[in-house]
């Protein structure tokens, strides 16, 4: 029996609802309950939301834990972005990829949350197998501070729920109160109460630290999309033809001390 059935059954029995009664609380029908106990059936999205919400449970909690008597809440800290987040699908109930022009960011800070808000989003998906296990979302980026990548460009970002994951030396799409949407290399691994350290990939632009409390999401970066072509690599000089060969005469040296 998966989690859900068993976490369902379980919690509607401890609150004393019979199946009739959770089914009236949730506005369905009774059977589709029974489905669901009996692991006939998943919830989608929206209804595991509520009945999750019901519960004072995450979804995550809901889905992967096996709640009992003995089942204790893990603490919510900083650590963990146990906001529940708002996704919209298709009509094959697959997750789409929501995309956040450089014109709506400023609004996405009060609207990253809001069903409403996103479904007047632009929306689209990827025939990429990588891109389907997952819940992700495409951030227009500006400015040249994540140069070769160039301005205009489409970040699309996989959704940490677990900011503890966040690794030094990758790129994420950062969502924070005063900073607004970035995209962005990590300094640093991600720790409670602690700095995020961001870096960008121009050396023009310096390192910068943010407060983890004013952090609201975190995308880690997976592809991106661009219309500015790579260019072909310069013809080599003679300065770099001569520093290639003395690097190389420094490393044959090296070699031979060792």
């Amino acid at each position: 029996m998966s989690n859900i059935a068993a976490n369902l059954k379980y919690l509607r029995k401890k609150k004393g609802h019979t199946q009739q009664q959770f089914a009236d609380i949730m506005e369905i029908k009774r059977s589709l309950i029974g489905a669901y106990e009996e692991d006939r059936a998943e919830p989608k999205y929206e209804l595991l939301k509520k009945i999750a919400e019901y519960f004072d449970l995450t979804i995550d909690e809901f889905i992967n834990e096996r709640i009992t008597d003995s089942w204790k809440p893990k603490p919510k800290s900083s650590g963990s972005n146990l906001r529940i987040l708002s996704i919209s699908v298709d009509q094959d109930e697959k997750e789409n990829i929501e995309l956040v022009p450089v014109k709506a960011s400023a609004g996405y800070l009060n609207g990253y949350a809001d069903p409403e808000y996103l479904s007047q989003m632009p929306r689209f998906q990827l025939p990429i197998p990588a891109l389907r296990q997952g819940t992700f979302r495409a951030f227009e980026i500006m400015g040249d501070s994540m140069l070769p990548v160039q301005p205009g460009s489409i970040i699309i970002g996989e959704y940490l729920d677990n900011w503890n994951d966040v690794k030094a030396g990758e790129t994420y799409v950062v969502v924070s109160k005063t900073e607004g949407v970035v995209y962005k290399r990590a300094g640093n691994r991600f720790r409670e109460n602690k700095d995020l350290k961001l870096i960008s990939d121009n050396k023009l632009y310096d390192p910068y630290q943010i407060a983890a409390d004013d952090i609201l999401e975190i995308w880690k970066a997976k592809a991106y999309i661009s219309t500015a072509l790579p260019e072909p690599a310069p013809e080599p000089t003679i300065e770099t033809l001569t520093s290639m060969m003395s690097q190389m005469q420094k490393s044959i040296s090296q070699l031979n001390k060792n």
